[in-house]
């Protein structure tokens, strides 16, 4: 039997960048010193008006495949995770598949999950492997939640930025990825929502779980993800460690989904990690939402901190509410083996 491993991944960021000081200049009422303290983010990269999660998707793939030097007849399957798709239909996965130049054998989907969405994706392309259907997936996450948010809203626009990040899976003959544990809670999918651009009547769409301070199309409820994340994920990481067969000294790095500084500092606190266990990586980036842990990846195994044999467990949660894990141990793959020469 075939397994899963996460090979090369390669990220891109739209090129204007909104700091801190600029928002400081726009709107001197706002504590940005204060919004900084609490979110840990200082800068953002923002989607130009007509650019897309689509459009990220595609550079953050080109800059993998040219980096790697890898063939694009041999993507096998491609998934796109993103909540801001080009149209409603079709999916823009196909869109990609086009555009890539991938064969036209290739299997292509969209998935919407979020910040749970790496994980999620990671799992989908080990149970193909796994069936001996692919051998390689390409897995694309890509948003562009500044679309959804309006200049005025300082809750939304200090914390968000777009960015897309493509990352090979690739078959291999180890088992790299275990103990996946999954979590859905829809009585939450109040608190992280846009109403706009589905088919549900007005009057019959969701209502925002407090009322709505901001007029952005995305309403988020802060304390309650928070408080719903905190509760959630200490039980989740022990499902996977107990699901795994895996305690919590072998574990070399806890990747956790970079929502806010805040919100992490709470889950280092509650598990008794620190930053070097449990990175926090956001200042320049913001939330990403499902590419924040191939970003936090990408750049770990720049940094060297990410070496073949460190064993890492993977967690991402938020919207829906959706959450998710795995024990990941990092090797390299087919792709990262020819690239290292």
């Amino acid at each position: 039997m075939k397994y899963a491993a996460v090979g090369p991944i390669a990220t891109y960021f739209p090129q204007r960048i909104e700091t801190n000081e600029e928002l400081a200049h726009q709107f001197p009422e706002w504590n940005m010193a204060a919004i900084e303290e609490k979110t840990g983010i200082a800068r953002r990269h923002i989607a130009a008006p007509d650019e897309c999660a689509s459009d990220l998707g595609v550079a953050a793939t080109e800059k993998l495949f040219a980096e790697y030097s890898i063939d694009r007849d041999s993507i096998d399957f491609l998934m796109l995770c993103t909540q801001a798709p080009d149209y409603p239909l079709p999916t823009t996965a196909c869109l990609l598949q086009d555009r890539l130049g991938l064969p036209t054998s290739t299997g292509s989907l969209d998935f919407n999950l979020g910040c749970s969405g790496f994980v999620y994706g990671l799992s989908l392309a080990d149970g193909l492997i796994r069936t001996g259907t692919v051998r390689r997936v390409l897995l694309i996450t890509a948003e562009t939640y500044s679309k959804y948010i309006d200049p005025t809203d300082r809750s939304l626009r200090t914390i968000f930025g777009d960015a897309a990040a493509a990352t090979l899976i690739e078959a291999g003959n180890r088992e790299t990825l275990s103990g996946f544990q999954y979590g859905t809670d829809g009585s939450g999918a109040d608190t992280l929502l846009v109403t706009e651009g589905g088919h549900r009547p007005p009057q019959d769409a969701l209502k925002p779980r407090h009322r709505k301070r901001w007029p952005s199309a995305l309403y988020m409820d802060g304390p309650s993800l928070m408080h719903f994340t905190v509760a959630a994920i200490p039980e989740l990481v022990a499902n996977i460690l107990e699901r795994a067969d895996t305690t919590r000294e072998q574990i070399d790095y806890y990747l956790f989904h970079q929502a806010t500084y805040k919100l992490l500092a709470q889950l280092q606190q509650r598990m008794q990690l620190d930053d070097e266990t449990m990175p926090i990586m956001l200042r320049d980036f913001g939330n990403t939402v499902s590419s924040t842990i191939p970003i936090l990846i990408e750049r770990m195994r720049k940094e060297g901190r990410l070496t073949p044999g460190k064993r890492n467990l993977l967690v991402g949660f938020g919207v829906g509410w959706s959450w998710a894990g795995c024990v990941w141990e990092e090797i390299w793959s087919e792709a990262q083996r020819a690239f290292q020469g």
